[in-house]
């Protein structure tokens, strides 16, 4: 029996350019890249040398501070370069793609009577461990700890953001062998959460707790599901993983390969015809935005949706945990008197000269342009009409920005993501970077506290 979640709080930010659900095969990327910035504090250690020979699902690094930990080639192919920054900080590892693909082949394990430890074994030697994120610290899970849940999100709420419904159409038999799976590393409830449609290829599964969600965005975000199903405190941990790494996790298990294929939703009012490409982790991104076309020379190319993802160019790579690349206008002309006219072709939830809130529905082709410079926070309502969580957003912001760790804890910074402060940021008038504010406040608090 599945328990309605209905949040009120929010915002939906509708956007030109949403992706057409039909799915082309990308072009196949010569080089294929890890950027380290995608692991959020890891150490990594080399384990191959640049001009090595690797196959698809080969260890390519492990972390320092669990060696266990591998992260994996996502091809078989050259590693052509690793780019290092200062003090020889590695930053990306590239690999020349071979035209034939080998993969690393692993023994699968029965999920009826393999117990917790062979399967964190396989899960941390094949390199899709990484796909599990924990809260606290919004970080890479810890196969050490004991989850009290597991929560996944199949709601999209996020602007332009690829709909997990349609990506996920036809892996089901995937996604069930990963819920049996990761049903032995938990003793509480794997909570799947999915729109009120019943068209979703999750709603289907054994062995998870179902819940129907509705509301505007973040309401398809998994802190807002975790918040108001089954809140983190102090000394707790939770797992979250997104659904289609999900896929990736079940097919290993079903075949013993690591095939870290994506389904990557283009999207945003730039591209021609913004549509769904067939791709892997790591692939140029030029393999599939030019496949469908820009309508301008100048824009904002995005990896990931347009309030969390990161700016990124036609030569980048496809993020470790990204399934959506948007294209949307550079907004770097200055608008005369902008802050003294009626405006009708912007979000905003003020009714000081907007009017957006008379057409909820209606569509709009942002630009990147802040609308304003940087000042000190204002106290004006704004944060709480459009934050869900059962948190004070103002208050813990402030907190993590002095640093004091007892309020941080007391305000609740132990269940929160950055990503759960991007329509915040978005609304705030202050031009304050919320995302940021938080990722600083939780890596000073596992610093201190672990």
């Amino acid at each position: 029996m599945s328990k309605d979640i209905r949040i009120k709080k929010g915002l939906n930010i509708n956007l030109v350019g949403a992706a057409e659900q039909t799915t082309s095969k990308a072009v196949l990327s010569n080089v294929y890249a890890l950027n380290l910035d995608d692991f959020h504090g890891i150490t990594p250690k080399m384990l191959v040398k640049q001009g090595a020979e690797v196959k698809a699902g080969e260890p390519l690094f492990y972390n320092k501070n669990k060696e266990e930990m591998l992260f994996v080639s996502p091809v078989s192919g050259e590693l052509v370069e690793i780019v290092r920054g200062a003090r020889r900080r590695i930053l990306t590892l590239k690999i020349l793609a071979d035209k034939s693909q080998e993969f690393v082949e692993h023994k699968t394990v029965d999920s009826q009577s393999a117990d917790a430890g062979e399967i964190k074994e396989l899960l941390l030697k094949s390199g899709v461990w990484p796909f599990i994120k924990q809260r606290p610290y919004d970080i890479i899970a810890n196969p050490d700890d004991t989850p009290k849940a597991i929560f996944i999100s199949g709601y999209t709420t996020a602007p332009l953001a690829a709909e997990a419904d349609y990506v996920l159409n036809g892996k089901e038999t995937e996604l069930q062998a990963a819920i049996d799976t990761l049903g032995r590393l938990t003793p509480g409830q794997i909570h799947v959460s999915v729109g009120k449609s019943n068209n979703s290829p999750l709603a289907s599964l054994k062995g998870i707790t179902p819940h129907k969600v509705s509301g505007p965005h973040p309401a398809g975000l998994v802190g807002t599901q975790i918040n108001k199903i089954d809140p983190v405190n102090k000394g707790e941990a939770v797992w979250t993983i997104a659904p289609q790494d999900l896929v990736i996790i079940g097919e290993l298990l079903l075949t013993g390969k690591f095939n870290p294929e994506r389904t990557v939703a283009l999207a945003g009012s730039i591209v021609k015809a913004p549509k769904y490409y067939t791709t892997k982790i790591g692939a140029e991104i030029s393999t599939f935005l030019y496949a469908s076309g820009v309508n301008e020379d100048k824009f904002r190319l995005i990896n990931g949706d347009v309030l969390t993802g990161s700016k990124t160019h036609p030569e980048g790579y496809l993020g470790f945990y990204n399934n959506t690349v948007t294209a949307i206008p550079e907004g770097d002309d200055y608008e005369f008197f902008g802050w003294n006219k009626p405006v009708f072709n912007k979000i905003s939830t003020t009714r000081a000269l907007t009017f957006s809130w008379l057409q909820p529905k209606k569509k709009y082709d942002l630009n990147t342009n802040t609308n304003g410079e940087h000042r000190a926070f204002v106290v004006t309502g704004q944060y709480e009409e459009v934050f869900p969580l059962d948190i004070y957003p103002m208050q813990l912001l402030k907190a993590c920005m002095v640093k004091d760790l007892d309020e941080m804890e007391q305000l609740g910074l132990y269940e929160v993501a950055p990503e759960d402060f991007a329509l915040t940021e978005f609304i705030c008038i202050s031009k304050q970077p919320h995302q940021q504010i938080i990722r600083e406040g939780l890596d000073l608090l596992h610093q201190e506290i672990g």
